[in-house]
């Protein structure tokens, strides 16, 4: 194996492991984040994120935030092409203005 290839390794946790087992939440997060391979904080927003697909929290599920971010690019999509029509009708309309005039 070339020595520039990281090896995948398995988490080295268990589905066994439960926020039940834990005190709090934040103990659990902490807990079973380094298992993971991933910040407290990340498990933390990895959690709120489930729980609000699965209906139980308030807030944005993912499929919603995915149809947000593409309406937003869209929208700026059709700015984009809106500024360059404009810019494209004043020039048109600049140079039907420069034409000599015709009888």
């Amino acid at each position: 194996m070339n020595p520039m290839e990281k090896k995948k390794t398995n988490p080295k946790y268990s589905a066994e492991d439960n926020r039940a087992d834990y005190p709090s939440d934040n103990a659990a997060y902490k807990a079973i984040a380094p298992k993971l391979g991933c910040s407290p904080d990340t498990l933390r927003s990895w959690c709120h994120q489930a729980s609000r697909d699965a209906g139980e929290r308030d807030g944005m599920t993912s499929e919603q935030k995915a149809e947000m971010k593409a309406l937003k690019r869209e929208i700026k999509e059709l700015r984009t092409a809106n500024e360059i029509l404009k810019k494209a009708s004043a020039y048109f309309a600049q140079a039907e203005l420069d034409r000599p005039f015709r009888k």
